[in-house]
């Protein structure tokens, strides 16, 4: 029986508390992949019957229409319900749902948080949603530096060590909030009671300041393997923690973004089944018009080289092949140049060292795709002479070369440039080595069989 089948034989039972037993045994994600499965109905009864961990894991994991038909349906059902629920949520998740909501849900979360928790929303609202602090929470442990470590235990022990995020960090900031050091959970259990935490707390710290790109938050995430990040102003005050399971979001997010570029597609970032088709229209059709143009070079292209391929028609079989594998090529260096620049690897200082060692990559995948195009040729129908095979391995061989160049020094520049060097790659990338490419070949052909 799978899950979903089990999810709604549970939906069966006349017996509240039975159901209410039987929902624990599902995990959270199980349901997040079934979630869309389930009537509107099913939806409402699962999720009033659930505990209420596993409503907030699933609220934090679903998309926002999922939230807010959950916030009017707890909201028709009374208000003990939703405030229960957000309660219980991060002030960050419920900034989210705030940033995204329609008007009436906007307005029924609002009415029913604490004052406590508004304002911690109104302290993060401040921020841009895209920037650090926009992914930030309020909730962290500070503690001075001149406090032993039993009064750290103590004090974090009193201070409702539930509320906050995490506990494996203990930030250490001054009398002006400003952060100085940190220390580990584990530090304090290893160390004497009596132990000043000036001296075992770490000053070496890895912060972002407030206004960081979340792109850049990810990088040190992924970089140093970090569980959070402390997040400070101009000052170096801290103003609160970016923990590793809202980096998780954002890296999502910017591969989706990476791919609707690379994929010559625009606009917002919607999950699929819930975009209507006139707005799956409308984020391809742009750069598809764009692309349309720019593909009409090729025509061009092919016109100023009609004499030489009507002269010899063995170019035009192998056309596809030279254009197809120029590609090719041009995506695998862009890929990887691309990779190199979102995880850090590669820097802008390294253009000139990369650009030569893909020339020599190019020239060695040239030599070697050039010699199986020329065997290719000449072997097999529709056989072609030695000469010919020999023009065509050339020209495919700079092609080659060409294309690993370009496909590696177009995001290279964008980047230096400061846009995203995802605009350059994919189809916009692959018509301009289409155009080149077959430029290379009619001319190196030309030039080969006019010698020969």
């Amino acid at each position: 029986m799978t899950t979903l089948e089990s999810i709604k034989e549970y939906l069966q039972m006349l017996n509240p508390a039975e159901l209410k037993k039987n929902l624990k045994d599902i995990s959270t994600q199980d349901l997040i992949e079934n979630w869309d499965d389930l009537s509107e109905e099913e939806e409402k009864v699962i999720f009033r019957n659930l505990p209420l961990d596993m409503k907030i894991d699933l609220m934090d994991s679903l998309s926002a229409k999922d939230q807010e038909d959950i916030i009017r349906n707890l909201t028709d059902g009374g208000i003990t319900g939703i405030k229960q629920l957000l309660k219980e949520m991060e002030p960050d998740d419920l900034v989210d749902i705030i940033q995204s909501a329609s008007p009436d849900v906007r307005k029924s979360v609002w009415e029913n948080l604490s004052d406590d928790v508004k304002k911690e929303m109104i302290f993060l609202l401040k921020f841009d949603e895209d920037d650090a602090a926009g992914l930030m929470t309020p909730r962290y442990i500070a503690i001075k530096s001149n406090i032993t470590v039993g009064q750290a235990l103590k004090f974090i022990r009193g201070q409702h060590a539930k509320d906050v995020e995490t506990l494996y960090i203990i930030y250490v900031v001054d009398q002006l909030k400003r952060l100085i050091g940190l220390v580990s959970l584990r530090d304090l259990l290893e160390h004497e009671d009596d132990e000043i935490i000036k001296n075992i707390m770490e000053t070496d710290i890895i912060s972002v300041n407030d206004d960081t790109d979340q792109e850049e938050t990810a990088k040190i995430f992924i970089t140093y393997g970090f569980l959070a990040v402390p997040v400070v102003d101009e000052n170096n005050v801290l103003l609160g923690i970016v923990t590793y399971d809202d980096i998780i979001d954002v890296i999502r997010e910017e591969q989706t973004e990476d791919v609707y570029k690379m994929g010559a597609m625009t606009g917002e970032i919607e999950p699929y089944l819930e975009t209507s088709i006139w707005g799956m229209v409308k984020k391809r059709v742009p750069w598809l018009v764009v692309l349309l143009f720019l593909g009409t070079i090729t025509t061009n292209v092919l016109a100023h080289y009609e004499s030489i391929v009507l002269g010899a028609a063995f170019l035009f079989i192998f056309m596809p092949v030279i254009t197809q594998t120029g590609g090719n090529v041009s995506n695998q260096s862009s890929a990887l140049m691309i990779r190199g620049l979102a995880t850090g690897e590669i820097g802008r200082g390294d253009m000139c060292r990369i650009l030569l060692k893909e020339m020599v990559i190019g020239l060695l995948m040239g030599l070697i795709t050039g010699a199986a195009i020329f065997f290719r040729g000449v072997l097999f129908p529709p056989e072609i002479t030695i000469f010919q095979g020999v023009a065509i391995a050339v020209s495919l061989c700079f092609v080659v070369v060409f294309s690993t160049v370009l496909g590696a020094f177009a995001p290279l520049l964008i980047h230096k440039m400061g846009f995203d060097p995802t605009v350059m790659s994919g189809p916009l990338l692959s018509t301009f080595i289409d155009v080149c490419g077959l430029s290379i070949y009619f001319e190196i052909t030309k030039l080969i069989l006019n010698k020969f």
